[in-house]
């Protein structure tokens, strides 16, 4: 085995676990600007609801990735 592999898997776990922790927390305290943002796809009809936060998502990722980037940096 190798002690990188190990290392992913810490890693990997405490992303889940922040990641949980932040899917609690946006429950309680709601952002007011996420989910409504310009970009996301919103479609009401009378029997079906579709929503895809798309320009979201992206922003989510962007930050995401800055973040990590910043982290895992060498």
């Amino acid at each position: 085995m190798n002690v990188n592999f190990g290392k992913f898997f810490i890693c990997l776990g405490l992303f889940f676990i922040v990641l949980g922790l932040g899917v609690i927390l946006f429950a309680k305290f709601k952002v007011p600007f996420l989910g409504k943002l310009p970009g996301d796809i919103f479609i009401r009809r009378e029997n079906f609801t579709f929503y895809f936060p798309l320009t979201t998502a992206i922003l989510i990722s962007v930050i995401l990735s800055l973040v990590f980037s910043f982290i895992f940096k060498k």
